[in-house]
């Protein structure tokens, strides 16, 4: 008999997206679902980004340059260097998504076998990503207690293995919104550097911190062979179906060896890069408001968690997640039960069960990450529906 192959065999499945079947059996029954489960902001994309494709005009859609139109990585430059990045056209590959510029770092970086070591709960895919380059991932744990702050570095001394390649960081945080200052970001630079590490850096939220500073990566000084930014425009103009990203390093090599995967793929969406470039000359202050509305919906869902008995929930200081410690016996099961056994005034709330955040077996299974990605309204009643199904639910601790 045929069969897989131990790659697609251990490929995890998405807890954001593994309980879309029991969310559309819910709504088949006439149940509204709140979707908190998944980072897909209700916020309009700016029009102006969409105007720009619609009145693209061109005679053949061919493909780019494999590291994305020179005009592209130009404006990227320019974006850039307003958030005090200094870095030329030649220094970025525009990749597929996030996604791909994530991939196109542990394959250029990392051989199979060899090991990345990432904070705790961490962006589920990174699972799927290592899976994929046949690179083990090593958890080091983070706390909710401590509002998910980067664990100590002697914990991740006590890591390091003669496979140890790279460290992997969210800044801000997804799934916990934890937001790194500067003194975490310098205390990983200088282990990176004492130990010939790659310092990986996912920067898909770099706009929405909303309790310190704003920081890359590459605003860390003395260690530019060591630091690769992922970035995306997805969360950051409301624009996840572009699939639009970047990969940037200053590393020639790095980029030398990402370049090959990004020729063996072709190019990046030419669409995507069109509208790349028109949200690149959205005035200066459009992110005041969508970060404002952010704050406001964070503040709302945490207020809220936090009044509900025996639920805990640090405060987010970046993107639009949040963590809560809920009264349960197992996450899985509890956000399964939302949407095949309950209902409040018509209505369910879909979360993402937090196991599928942790590599430690056990871990998660009293917390959930919410994406606080709705209108304010919507907010409240998912609160109302989820402070009712605690109140209920049969695994109640």
């Amino acid at each position: 008999m045929l069969s897989i192959s131990q790659r697609g065999a251990a490929m995890p499945a998405s807890p954001i997206r593994k309980l879309v079947p029991y969310a559309e059996a819910a709504k088949q029954r006439g149940t509204r679902v709140y979707h908190l489960n998944i980072g897909q902001p209700d916020i309009e994309t700016p029009p102006q980004v969409l105007d720009a494709v619609r009145h693209s005009d061109f005679k053949v859609l061919e493909y780019s340059h494999s590291a994305g139109n020179e005009s592209y990585r130009r404006k990227l430059v320019q974006y850039y260097h307003s958030v005090g990045v200094e870095v030329n056209h030649q220094q970025i590959i525009v990749t597929t998504g996030g996604s791909e510029a994530i991939l196109f770092g542990f394959m250029a970086c990392l051989d199979a076998g060899d090991e990345v070591i990432i904070p705790e709960p961490f962006y589920a895919n990174y699972n799927g990503f290592a899976v994929a380059a046949g690179v083990t991932v090593v958890p080091v744990t983070a706390q909710i207690d401590t509002g998910f702050a980067l664990p100590p570095i002697a914990e991740f001394e006590k890591l390091i293995t003669p496979r140890t390649r790279a460290i992997v960081i969210c800044n801000p945080n997804n799934p916990t919104g934890y937001l790194y200052s500067r003194a975490e970001l310098e205390s990983l630079k200088e282990l990176v550097v004492r130990h010939g590490l790659y310092l990986f850096s996912d920067e898909a939220y770099r706009e929405f911190s909303y309790t310190g500073e704003l920081l890359s990566v590459l605003h860390l000084q003395g260690a530019d062979e060591h630091l690769v930014v992922m970035d995306t425009i997805s969360k950051r103009y409301s624009a996840c179906g572009a699939r639009l990203g970047a990969l940037v390093t200053k590393n020639q090599a790095v980029l030398d060896a990402a370049m090959k995967f990004a020729q063996a793929r072709l190019s990046p969406p030419s669409f995507a890069q069109i509208a790349g470039e028109a949200a690149i000359d959205l005035p200066a202050d459009y992110f005041e408001g969508t970060k404002a509305e952010y704050q406001r919906r964070r503040d709302l869902v945490v207020r809220r968690l936090n009044e509900m008995p025996g639920v805990y929930c640090p405060n987010p200081g970046g993107a639009f997640y949040a963590m809560a410690r809920l009264p349960i016996d197992d996450s899985d099961a509890f956000c399964q039960w939302l949407l095949e056994h309950f209902s409040y005034q018509g209505a369910t709330v879909m979360l993402a069960p937090a196991t599928g955040f942790y590599g430690t077996p056990g871990l998660g299974k009293q917390e959930v990450r919410l994406a606080y990605v709705l209108n304010l309204e919507a907010l409240d009643a998912a609160m109302d529906c989820l402070a009712e199904a605690l109140k209920v639910y049969p695994g109640r601790r």
